[in-house]
Order: structure tokens, then sequence, then C-alpha cells
């Protein structure tokens, strides 16, 4: 018993901790965000998960000997990566495996940011697409109370597994196992909804079934890393408007309908062209998110070096095949080789030039709108300049 009191008592303490480490952050927490904070234990969600070790994913879980050393990862702000293709960290070899992350549990404070962004007040009816682990439906179950919330996973395993868990620390929300982008309850509206993956553009369902005045929160990305988070508000006439959050959001993309796999071909040496901007400019998040707006839907970069130890990025638009490599050169200098219709570097050249004209404008600066017709993204510079961008 004493040890069991003693292990309730540690997990309480680092409870107390994250939430301190979160309010000293760039997130001001609430009396009640704080409250879900303290009252909704994450480790119950994350028994076991992957720690990286030479190149592996290695399974992480608990034991006597390292138990407090487990804690502490468990409550760090950090993301806890739960499952790598496909395969959940309860279910690897102890050896672990070698692939990409298919799923996590958000770091905290960036949860922290969205739920004070998404304002969740007692009795609203709150929908929640990505359940993952449940820690984050856990914290809507505190917020709005468990009847009011409905999450939706496409993973059955991971939808089980997150119902369970809620229902040990005593939530029982509607947990669904489906296409969070279509397949939400018939018939069913909501006051509030958020994504824990990433999409492209604002599912049309997302906005269909938020109410007049209610608000969503959603990331945004696309091909690169460091995208957006939006807040949006449902308008009277039916559009939802709002604002890109100032953190920015790497989530994995939300997996749906068909996955097709596009693979980035070689793109053969023929001539070539100078560029005094460098493949690695897409990797800086405070540019990525800007880039992106700039970048076609269905569009894929690949990365690496080359055999000289240099960058290269290559981009491909199997849309019409368009194929373009940027190779950093030893004088500083990048060389760009093009294969196809288009030069695909060109107008993320056009988007750099403009954002350092425009003063590396940050992500909270920018409004969105979405309507049925249309999504788009705008900026007014100091000046009055409107811009605009269709996502």
């Amino acid at each position: 018993m004493t040890g069991i009191v003693e292990d309730e008592q540690r997990a309480l303490a680092a409870r107390v901790a994250l939430t301190r480490r979160i309010d000293r952050g760039s997130v001001v927490l609430s009396s009640r965000l704080a409250g879900a904070f303290l009252n909704v234990p994450r480790h119950p969600f994350v028994p076991v998960f992957y720690r990286r070790e030479e190149g592996r994913f290695v399974p992480w879980r608990a034991t006597a000997q390292d138990a407090e050393a487990w804690l502490d990862a468990v409550y760090a702000d950090d993301s806890l990566i739960t499952e790598v293709d496909g395969v959940h960290a309860e279910d690897a070899a102890p050896g672990g495996l070698i692939g990409a992350p298919t799923s996590s549990s958000t770091a905290p404070s960036l949860m922290a940011d969205m739920l004070d962004a998404l304002d969740v007040a007692e009795g609203q009816e709150v929908c929640e697409v990505g359940t993952g682990t449940g820690y984050n439906a856990g914290a809507l179950c505190f917020l709005a109370g468990d009847r009011h919330v409905t999450t939706v996973e496409r993973t059955a395993s991971l939808a089980d597994r997150a119902r369970r868990r809620l229902a040990a620390v005593g939530f029982h929300p509607l947990v669904l196992r489906g296409d969070g982008a279509r397949d939400l309850p018939a018939g069913a509206t909501y006051d509030r909804i958020v994504a824990t993956a990433s999409v492209r553009r604002v599912p049309p369902a997302w906005r269909a079934r938020l109410r007049p005045g209610g608000i969503m929160v959603v990331p945004l990305k696309g091909e690169l890393a460091g995208g957006m988070v939006a807040r949006l508000t449902k308008l009277p006439d039916g559009a939802a408007a709002g604002h890109i959050l100032h953190t920015p959001a790497a989530f994995m993309p939300l997996r749906s309908g068909a996955e097709p796999s596009v693979h980035v071909p070689d793109v053969p040496d023929g001539p070539r062209r100078e560029s005094g901007l460098s493949g690695r400019v897409l990797d800086d998040w405070t540019f990525s998110f800007f880039a992106q707006l700039h970048m076609p839907a269905g569009l894929v970069r690949s990365c690496g070096t080359n055999d000289r130890g240099l960058h290269v990025t290559t981009l491909y638009d199997p849309g019409d095949g368009s194929l373009t490599r940027v190779g950093d050169q030893t004088d500083g200098s990048a060389s760009v080789i093009r294969q196809g219709p288009r030069d695909l570097w060109a107008p993320l050249e056009a988007a750099h030039r403009q954002w350092q004209e425009l003063n590396r404008p940050r992500r909270e600066w920018f409004g969105i709108e979405v309507t049925a017709r249309e999504q788009t993204v705008h900026y007014t510079a100091p000046g009055g300049e409107p811009h605009r961008w269709v996502l």
C-alpha cells in the first residue's frame, strides 16, 4: 500500500510540475485549463511509448529500476511517439523498429495552447478529430463534461485503447472509429471542433457541423513541417473566419480516404541555372508556413545530402510531372535542374523575396477565412496593402 501511495503522490507532483512549466511558458493558463492538467493524468494514456536509440524506435515501459525516469519523461513538455508505421509501442518487439511515426501524444504546451484557443465551457458539445492516446479527450471531458464530448479515431486499435483508458480515469465520452474528415455522427452539430492531426484544407464537414458562433481549432500543414494552427469562428452566413495562432505545429497528417503513395523520381542531369536560395530554407519554421501558401496541393518534397555532403531538395508535382532539384554548391549558391513543364523552385524563390519584403511576418499576423467556395489566408501590411492566398 505504501508503494502505491508513493507512486500516486509522485504522479501528482509530476502533474503539478508540468502545469507550472506550461504556465511559465507561452501559455497563460486559466484556472479551468490548469485544472484540466492537474486533474487528468497523462501516464495512464501512455503506458508504453517509443524513445529513439541509435536510429531505432524502442518501446519504453516503466520498470522498478527506471520508474522515476519513465515518469519524468511522461510529464516532460514533449510529444511522445506511440506508434511507428502502424505498430503501437505496446505491440512492438523489445528491440524496437525502424520506421516513421504514425501516432503520438502531443506536447502538453501545444495541447494547452490549442485548448486555450478552443475556449471550452462546461456543457458545450465538443468534437475532437484524432483521438490518439485519449489524453486530450480526457482534458476535453474535464472542461465540457464527458457526455458532451465526441472523439473520432480512424484506427480501431487506437480507439479501443483510448476508450478503455478514458474509462479507467472516470471519463466516458463517445469514442468512434471512423474517418474524422467525413464520419461524424449523422445530424450532430457542435459548439467546438478541434483536430489533433493536420489537414491541407479544412474539411467541409467541419464547417458544416459547427454551430453559428462556434469555434474550431485546426492544424493546417502541407508537405513542409512547421505548419499553422487556425482558430476559426462560425459566422451567421455560414462562413468561418479567424486567425492563425503564434505556435508552429507539425502534427501528423489526418488520414482520410485513399492514401496513394507518391515516389519522388530522380532528376536527370540537364541544363541548370543558379539560385541564391538553398533548399534548406524550407526547413526554417519561420518561413515554411509562408512557403506552403505558394505550393500547390499535391506537391511532394524530398531532401537529403549528395555524395559531397551538400544539401539537396527535390520537388515533384505528380499532377503534371514537373520535377525540380535544388542542390547546394560549395560556393554557397545553389544549382537548379528541372524536368517537365514548370520550374517548381521559382515560385518559392519569389515567396522568399516577398516574405523578406514584408519584414518576415509572423504566423499570428495572418487571418483565415473558410467558405463553401474557397479557403484563403490573408495578411494586411502596415501600409494597408492586402495580400491573399488560396489554400
